[in-house]
C-alpha cells in the first residue's frame, strides 16, 4: 500500500503545445505545462527548448507533441544555421516542471548560446541558433527517499522498452531535418545534431541507435570501395554515467578496436563518460545483472586489437554483468583535473572557445603518449588504443563527477560543450576562430 501510494504518476507533463516565451527564471511557472519554449539568455541570442514525452511502453504520449516540436525546429532551421542538442534523462527523473535534469540541460543550452553569440561576433560568421529537445519518460516510479533506490531494475526494463519504442523515430526525424537542410545548404549544412543521454537515458540512446551506429561504422564516408572516416549519427552522441552492460556495446567496441588507425580528419562519434564514483552502476548494476543473467551462456572470446597488433581476451560473463564504463577492457581514456584544486567556476565564452580550439588541435594531432587538455581537465588515452578512435569510453575522476546523478559540475558541462564544438564546427571555421582568438 505504501508503494502504491508513493508511485510517481504515469502522465504527460507538457500537454500545452503553444509556444511560450521565457524572459527569465520567474517565467518558469507560467510556461510549466508548455512543450515549446523560447528562452532569452543574458549575453547570448537565447535558445528554444522543446519537450517530447514517452509512456512506459515506449510510445509517444501524443504524436502531435512531436509534430509541434519538429515544426519549431524546422522554422528555426529556415532562419539560419541551427545547433540542435537532444537530452534523454535517466533514473529518478522525468519531464516534470522543476526536474533537476531539466535545469542542468538549460545551463548547457545557455552556455552554448553564449559561446555561439561570442563566436559569431568575433569572426563575423553567421550566428548559429541553439535549440534543445528534452526527451522525457518515467525514470522514477516511486519518488520516495530510499524506496526509490529499489526501482533501479524495474526502470532499467522500462528504459529498454523506451529505447525500442518511438525514440528511434524521433531521433531519425531530427537527423532527417539535418540532412534535408544540408542538401539545400551544401556540405556544412544549416543544422548540426548532438544527442546526450544520462544514466538509463544512456541505455535508451544505446538501444535506439546501436544498430544505426554499427551500420555507419561499416559504411564510411567517401566513395564506395574506399575506407574513410567513420560516419556519425547526427554529429555526436554523448552518454554520461550510462546504465547498460558492456556486452551491449561489444559490437561497436570490436569494430572500432579492430581498426588500428584513423585519419586526422576523423571526429568523435560516440563519447561514454563514467565516473569512478558512480556506485549505482559500479555495485547495484552488476548485483542485479548477476541475478537476471543467471542461466545465460557466455564464453571467453578473442578479439583482434589493431593498435597493439595482438588479440584481446574478453570474458563475456563479466561484460554481461558490468556496466560499460566500469569494464576495464573497453576503456579508451581517463579524464581528470589538470591541476589539483583548480578553478571550477564556469569559463567565459572566450575562454571556453579558446579551450575548445586547443582541444580540437590536440585531437587532430593525437599520438601515443600525448594527452589532450580540455580547459582545466586532461583527457589521457589508455595504452593499446588507437589515436582518434571515434568511440571514446572515458573513466572520469571522482573529483569531477562525484556520483551517479551529480553531473552538473561546471567542468563536466564545459567538457561536453567543448566536445560539441569539436564535432560541430567545420575545420575552416575552426581555423578562422583560432586566428580571431589569437588576435583578440
Amino acid at each position: 500500500m505504501l508503494l502504491l501510494a508513493g508511485c510517481a504518476p504515469h502522465q504527460q507533463y507538457r500537454p500545452d503545445y503553444a509556444p511560450c516565451q521565457l524572459a527569465d527564471a520567474g517565467d518558469r511557472a507560467r510556461c510549466a505545462g508548455h512543450s515549446r519554449q523560447r528562452v532569452s539568455v543574458p549575453g547570448g541570442d537565447g535558445y528554444s527548448l522543446s519537450f517530447i514525452e514517452f509512456d512506459d511502453q515506449g510510445s509517444l504520449w501524443d504524436r502531435t507533441q512531436m509534430s509541434a516540436a519538429l515544426d519549431t525546429l524546422a522554422e528555426d532551421a529556415t532562419r539560419g544555421e541551427l545547433l540542435l542538442v537532444v537530452f534523454v534523462h535517466g533514473w529518478k527523473h522525468s519531464a516534470a516542471p522543476g526536474d533537476p535534469n531539466i535545469e542542468t540541460f538549460r545551463q548547457v543550452l545557455q552556455r552554448i548560446s553564449a559561446n555561439e553569440t561570442y563566436m559569431a561576433g568575433l569572426t563575423g560568421q553567421p550566428l548559429r541558433k541553439v535549440a534543445g529537445v528534452y526527451l522525457g519518460w518515467r525514470g522514477g516510479s516511486v519518488p520516495l527517499p530510499w524506496l526509490e533506490n529499489l526501482t533501479f531494475w524495474n526502470r532499467k526494463k522500462t528504459a529498454e522498452k523506451v529505447g525500442h519504442g518511438d525514440v528511434t523515430e524521433v531521433l531519425s526525424r531530427l537527423e532527417k531535418l539535418k540532412r534535408d537542410r544540408g542538401s539545400i545548404d551544401g556540405d556544412y549544412g544549416a543544422v548540426r545534431l548532438v544527442v546526450v543521454g544520462h544514466s538509463f537515458g544512456g541505455l535508451v540512446v544505446q538501444t535506439a541507435l546501436s544498430q544505426i551506429l554499427a551500420n555507419r561504422f561499416v559504411v564510411t564516408t567517401g566513395p564506395d570501395g574506399v575506407q574513410g572516416d567513420v560516419e556519425n549519427f547526427g554529429d555526436l552522441v554523448v552518454q554520461i554515467n550510462p546504465a547498460f552492460e558492456a556486452q551491449l556495446y561489444a559490437s561497436l567496441r570490436d569494430m572500432s578496436s579492430e581498426r588500428g588507425t584513423y585519419f586526422e580528419s576523423q571526429l568523435p562519434v560516440l563519447a561514454i563518460l563514467t565516473s569512478e564514483a558512480d556506485n549505482a552502476t559500479r555495485y547495484a548494476f552488476p548485483a542485479g545483472r548477476r541475478v537476471s543473467t543467471l542461466f545465460e551462456k557466455t564464453r571467453q572470446v578473442e578479439r583482434w586489437n589493431g593498435a597493439t597488433q595482438d588479440y584481446d581476451s574478453i570474458d563475456e560473463g563479466d561484460a554481461n554483468v558490468t556496466a560499460v564504463g566500469h569494464f576495464r577492457p573497453y576503456r579508451t581514456h581517463r579524464l581528470y583535473p589538470a591541476q589539483k584544486g583548480g578553478d571550477v567556476s564556469a569559463m567565459s565564452p572566450g575562454e571556453s572557445l579558446d579551450a575548445a580550439m586547443v582541444a580540437a588541435r590536440g585531437w587532430h594531432n593525437d599520438a601515443p603518449g600525448r594527452r589532450i587538455p580540455f580547459g582545466s581537465l586532461m583527457l589521457e588515452r589508455e595504452a593499446g588504443t588507437a589515436a582518434r578512435n571515434p568511440y571514446l569510453v572515458v573513466y572520469v575522476d571522482r573529483a569531477i563527477i562525484p556520483g551517479h546523478n551529480e553531473i552538473d559540475d561546471p567542468r563536466v558541462l564545459e567538457f561536453v560543450t567543448q566536445l560539441i564544438m569539436i564535432s560541430t564546427v567545420p575545420d575552416e571555421r575552426k581555423a578562422d576562430l583560432y586566428r580571431a582568438l589569437r588576435a583578440n
